[in-house]
């Protein structure tokens, strides 16, 4: 197993997609590409001295969809899961810990693949949904960011799941998904072969077994901020009441962290749009530094 150091470097790069998000209404367009900005603005870097890696600008998004298309912007996605692929590879080439600021749930397939080009990782996912949507379990497919999990461990169309023909990114045995309680999801997950824990209840124990194991180089966090109660940080595009408040948060972030194999994180979801004040980016910005140092 490739063991990470605990003087690792911390590099931030943006990846402000929001291709894998429906609209949040008719002509506009959803907020979450800003979130790197506000976390900026709220100190991130400096506070917790990191690389500036810069950004990773995507492509236009596009809204206009219907069932039947396949996956909402998804040419798009799939370039932007390559550059960021390659981007995320330079940062750990050079010796950085990657951190990457979303951006929606999508930008997941970039490190993903940039991992599974190097070896064989896994996913700690914390989020409040299981991002798990495909034809196996749903009608129809459309907006990635509520498919990522799906896609990273191989289901659905080969030019977003099979890219460089090194489907699957992350085999099912290898993620665990902490947080999520949405019904729906968890009946999906059931019976994926795919650990989960649901609620808050979530342990350092069950996320150790499936994520530090002698098959396994290392492994990706995940964090999708609507893990928090929406009490805390309502500033998402689907809150689900029942999450983590910041203190266990913090906790669970430094747990993970300090495992052998931890090989990056990235943050989606933070919509500045629902954030009028800044106070909610300034939250996750102290969950952050708090976690990270």
């Amino acid at each position: 197993m490739t063991i990470v150091t605990t003087d690792r470097r911390s590099t931030i790069l943006d990846a402000p997609s929001n291709l894998g998000l429906r609209p949040p209404a008719d002509g506009a367009v959803p907020g979450c590409y800003k979130a790197p900005w506000a976390l900026r603005d709220a100190g991130l870097v400096e506070r917790i001295g990191a690389i500036d890696a810069g950004a990773l600008v995507p492509p236009r998004y596009i809204a206009t969809w219907r069932p039947g298309d396949g996956v909402r912007n998804g040419p798009a996605i799939a370039a932007y899961t390559r550059e960021l692929a390659g981007r995320v590879t330079a940062i750990r080439e050079s010796g950085g810990f990657p951190i990457l600021l979303g951006g929606d749930c999508s930008i997941l397939l970039g490190p993903a693949l940039a991992l599974r080009r190097s070896g064989r990782y896994g996913v700690a996912y914390l989020d409040a949904h299981a991002d798990f949507r495909h034809l196996g379990n749903s009608p129809h497919v459309g907006a990635a960011a509520g498919e990522d999990l799906a896609l990273a461990t191989g289901r659905g169309d080969g030019h977003l799941t099979d890219i460089d023909g090194l489907s699957p990114y992350v085999r099912d045995e290898d993620v665990i998904v902490l947080g999520v309680r949405d019904e729906e999801d968890l009946r999906d997950l059931e019976g994926s072969g795919i650990a989960h824990v649901p609620g808050a209840d979530i342990s350092m124990a069950a996320a150790e077994k499936v994520l530090v194991r002698d098959e396994l180089d290392g492994f990706w966090i995940h964090l999708d901020v609507d893990v928090l109660d929406p009490s805390i940080l309502p500033a998402v595009d689907s809150p689900t009441p029942g999450g983590l408040d910041a203190g266990r948060l913090t906790e669970l972030l430094r747990g993970l962290l300090a495992l052998p194999g931890a090989a990056g994180l990235e943050v989606t979801i933070l919509d500045p749009d629902l954030d009028e004040n800044g106070g909610q980016a300034a939250l996750l910005t102290d969950i952050l530094v708090a976690a990270l140092t």
